[in-house]
């Protein structure tokens, strides 16, 4: 049986970007098409099949430790990326300032989709979805530079609404243009979820 479910759900490919050192500029370069391999992009600074931990897992691993690397991608959504420029008052955002991999339109709720999702385009490249991405204040600095006294509203506009990450299932091709279909997981939400967050 299988454990994944083809919706009908679709979102098209709007911007592709490739970060080159997170740590000297966050910015991504815009792509018109991004080779996915195991490793993700080439030349990104997020690529790899392991990464060092960070502050997103300090509950689990000591920072630095040597993980796989669920975090080769950052995905975002046009929809909810229009919502933040509205709150912090910037007429267009671009996706180059958050270090964006991939801009999508078509998905609602885009950055609550469920863990282990697949996006899957029609060459067959497939990216798996790993968690909901948290905002950080990177991306207000480099706002701040180009929006004098803006940057520091990103991390609060952005509660929710700052995408996904992910990670390379098969390889292939995504290009600006091109459709993905959303793949769930063929499973009821877990009962106990809301108590092992303590809500």
């Amino acid at each position: 049986m299988p454990a994944l479910k083809p919706t009908d759900f679709y979102a098209e490919v709007l911007w592709l970007g490739r970060v080159a050192d997170s740590v000297e500029d966050l910015r991504a370069e815009p792509l018109d098409e991004m080779a996915l391999g195991f490793a993700g992009v080439e030349g990104e600074c997020h690529s790899g099949l392991t990464r060092a931990s960070c502050s997103r897992v300090l509950a689990q691993h000591p920072r630095g430790t040597e993980i796989a690397n669920s975090r080769q991608l950052s995905i975002l959504s046009a929809e909810e990326l229009e919502e933040v420029a509205e709150a912090i008052g910037v007429e267009e955002f671009d996706p180059a300032w958050v270090g964006a991999s991939v801009i999508l339109r078509g998905l609602p709720d885009f950055s609550h989709l469920p863990p282990s999702s697949r996006l899957q385009s029609d060459s067959g490249a497939t990216i798996v979805i790993d968690m909901q991405n948290r905002p950080c204040v990177l991306p207000g600095r480099v706002i701040e530079k180009v929006h004098p006294g803006v940057g520091k509203a990103f991390k609060d506009a952005a509660v929710g609404k700052r995408g996904v990450v992910g990670w390379v299932e098969r390889e292939g091709i995504l290009q600006v243009g091109d459709i993905l279909r959303l793949h769930v997981p063929d499973q009821r939400i877990w009962s106990a979820l809301e108590e092992a967050r303590g809500q």
